[in-house]
C-alpha cells in the first residue's frame, strides 16, 4: 500500500499551475547594420530615425559604430519584429548622396546572446 503525502502533492500542483500561468518571454534577435563604403553618415542617421524612430544622438552612435567597428545592434526584438526591422533596412534605398551607391545597406539578424 502506497501512501501519498496530500500536502505535497496539493503544493507540487500548485507550483505547477503558476509556473504554467506565467507568460513566456519570447527569444530575443538583434537587428545588425553591417558597414560599407557607400553610404554616408547622413544616410544612416535619417534611415535609423526614419525606421526606428531613434533619437538624433543613438542615430549618429550607430552610424559611428557601424563606420568604427564594422557593424552595429539597431534594435534588440522580437524575431518576428527584427525581421520586418532588417526588410526594411533592404528596402530603404540607395544614397543620393554618393554616387556609386548601388542600393541599400545590408542588415542581418541574431538571436541575443544570453
Amino acid at each position: 500500500m502506497t501512501v501519498i503525502d496530500e500536502p505535497l502533492v496539493a503544493t507540487v500542483e500548485r507550483r505547477r499551475a503558476r509556473e504554467q500561468a506565467r507568460p513566456r518571454q519570447q527569444p530575443r534577435y538583434h537587428v545588425i547594420l553591417w558597414d560599407d563604403n557607400d553610404h554616408s553618415y547622413d544616410y544612416v542617421i535619417d534611415m535609423m530615425r526614419a525606421l526606428f524612430g531613434h533619437s538624433l544622438e543613438k542615430s549618429y552612435q550607430i552610424a559611428k559604430d557601424v563606420d568604427t567597428r564594422g557593424c552595429a545592434v539597431c534594435l534588440t526584438t522580437t524575431k518576428e519584429h527584427a525581421e520586418l526591422k532588417r526588410d526594411q533596412i533592404h528596402a530603404f534605398g540607395k544614397d543620393r548622396l554618393i554616387a556609386r551607391c548601388a542600393g541599400s545597406m545590408t542588415a542581418s539578424i541574431e538571436p541575443e546572446s544570453d
